[in-house]
């Protein structure tokens, strides 16, 4: 067992780190409070090479092993939770599954506006009767000669009209079920595309969440994504990547209220000690560094899962599963150790509890996740 990252990581790991403390961090209460999109730390991403990551070479991409793209998720997300979920969604969701079922055209004619940030991908699967549920689509998707056109609302849409190409999903064949959803490569600016407002979120505020709406979109039969009937594989398999970088940003997040309560306990001097000499604090602390520790090496671990081929969803699904439980419960004793403190913005971790709750939601529920650990023990 090598629990050692390599050189590169270590070097990636230090690089990220150093762009998201300096550039993200000092930023992050603005963002949150402002709710605007932080193009300023996305283009910095970019220009690092931070949204190529899963692109191939070739296309100008930097082609990382998903435990280097969970190391820097890891540490944008101490830095700003909202940066984080518009990195993820950017390589993971959309990139990912481009670079696995997209064709050479297609790449060539995207892939390298991708990769230099120049465009902001998105991924439109979830709709409002189609959210764990995600079988349940009702958008569709009809061929019209050399077209398709699109008719649907999909709801919940990171990076929703920000994003410049979307992956959408809809139904080109209902008497197929999931084999009857096919996949779709959609352009910003395409007449019948338009957009909600942003939604009004507890946390992660200022990436952008708003509904994506498809009124007789007409789009190039070429852009369809692999063949009809593989949109359900192809968002299945996306969601496993996707969900090893929510649990790298809920540990992410769960680190950096940790750091700040160990910081807080060190300096607030209660009944003549610091608090963190108090056996109260002094166990939280220690309860709350041992579950973020194995929160990380089972992320880390599916991660590595992952890299190495072969299914490993229930590994993922308990990766993140509880990395988003330790975030969710240990940004809540961060408050607590702050007391009066924790709850006024000034100190951070009111938001970084705000933040953590939407990792237990997104990219599958909790409830979702124990039904694949569980479908996976039951076979």
């Amino acid at each position: 067992m090598d629990f050692k990252f390599t050189e590169e990581q270590e070097a990636i790991r230090e690089a990220i780190r150093d762009l998201a403390q300096n550039e993200f961090a000092p930023k992050a209460e603005h963002y949150d409070e402002t709710g605007e999109f932080p193009w300023e730390n996305v283009k910095k991403l970019a220009q690092y090479g931070f949204l190529g990551m899963v692109i191939p070479e070739q296309y100008g991409g930097t082609e990382a092993d998903t435990l280097s793209h969970t190391i820097c998720m890891e540490e944008v997300a101490k830095a700003c939770a909202a940066t984080s979920v518009i990195m993820e969604v950017h390589n993971t969701l959309h990139c990912e599954p481009f670079v696995k079922f997209g064709n050479d055209e297609q790449k060539a004619r995207y892939m390298p506006r991708l990769a230099t940030g120049e465009l902001l991908g998105a991924f439109a699967l979830t709709e409002p009767n189609a959210g764990s549920d995600a079988a349940n689509q009702s958008t569709t998707a009809v061929r019209d000669g050399d077209s398709y056109v699109l008719n649907g609302r999909k709801n919940f849409i990171s990076n929703g009209a920000v994003a410049d190409l979307y992956i959408v999903f809809a139904v080109t064949d209902k008497t197929k079920g999931t084999k009857g959803i096919s996949a779709f490569l959609v352009e910003k600016g395409t007449e019948g595309l338009s957009f909600g407002l942003p939604e009004k979120k507890m946390g992660i505020r200022a990436s952008h969440t708003t509904d994506v709406i498809l009124e007789n979109c007409r789009i190039p039969a070429a852009n369809l994504l692999a063949n009809e009937g593989d949109g359900f594989k192809i968002a299945m398999t996306t969601l496993d990547g996707g969900r090893i970088g929510i649990g790298a940003q809920a540990l992410g997040i769960a680190q950096a209220a940790l750091d700040a309560a160990v910081n807080y306990a060190k300096t607030r001097v209660q009944f003549g000690k610091p608090i963190g000499q108090l056996q109260a604090v002094a166990w939280m602390l220690a309860e709350m560094a041992t579950e973020v520790e194995a929160a990380r090496w089972m992320v880390y671990r599916a991660a590595w899962l992952k890299d190495q081929g072969g299914r490993c969803d229930k590994e993922v699904a308990m990766a993140k599963l509880y990395a988003s439980t330790v975030a969710s419960k240990h940004t809540n004793k961060a408050v607590q150790i702050h007391g009066g403190y924790g709850y006024i913005q000034d100190y951070h971790v009111e938001r970084m509890m705000r933040d953590a709750k939407i990792t237990e939601i997104y990219e599958g529920t909790s409830e979702i996740m124990k039904l694949i650990i569980s479908a996976n023990l039951l076979k």
